[in-house]
């Protein structure tokens, strides 16, 4: 098995997903300011030359979601997806996609914004908006657990403490001490700190 990454980009959380299954494999470094992930050889594997790529034997994967949701599901020993038919899979699946499609994009927006001049931050009040009532579903539904579906740690604990730490980073979570605590519990993973290390 063997992951495409480049520090300090989403592939971090595949590359954590990868530690937590204490699986065996190979990680490639993109040196993205070389532009390594322009190259022929890597756009037969995205074409649209990002991080992350997971290549698994005759699977290639370039899309963020379906990377994590194959990862959790090829190793069901580890359980950290719930297997299919419980009643915790459809939620589970909810709170992985709502992290990437849904929350994922409005943090980003506001970690550009932030590098934006003055003139063009016109629609920040609106983004404000639409995140504060992102971050509020996601407290509610945090509100009494420690897990975003079931009694124990998940990919989509994975995928949501990822980006709401970038979030938390970004001074974006102030409001709501309750995802604050989420992060940063998650985030103190002996398989976090592998994942981020060199």
């Amino acid at each position: 098995m063997k992951l495409y990454f480049a520090p300090r980009t989403r592939a971090t959380r595949h590359r954590w997903l990868l530690e937590e299954l204490e699986v065996p494999y190979e990680l490639v470094k993109l040196d993205l300011a070389k532009q390594e992930n322009r190259t022929p050889d890597y756009l037969a594997l995205n074409p649209f030359g990002e991080v992350p790529v997971l290549v698994d034997g005759d699977v290639t994967l370039f899309e963020s979601s379906a990377i994590l949701l194959h990862l959790a599901d090829r190793f069901p020993e580890k359980h950290l997806a719930p297997h299919p038919g419980s009643p915790e899979r459809s939620p589970y699946l909810q709170w992985v996609l709502f992290a990437e499609v849904t929350l994922e994009p409005v943090v980003m927006e506001h970690h550009r914004d932030a590098q934006r001049p003055a003139e063009q931050k016109m629609h920040l009040e609106k983004q404000h908006a639409r995140l504060d009532e992102v971050l509020t579903v996601i407290d509610n539904r945090l509100e009494g657990r420690e897990f975003a579906v079931g009694n124990a740690f998940t990919t989509a604990d994975l995928s949501l403490a990822s980006i709401l730490h970038l979030a938390s980073t970004l001074k974006l979570l102030e409001k709501h001490p309750r995802l604050i605590d989420y992060v940063m519990r998650h985030t103190k993973r002996p398989a976090t700190r592998r994942a981020v290390a060199g």
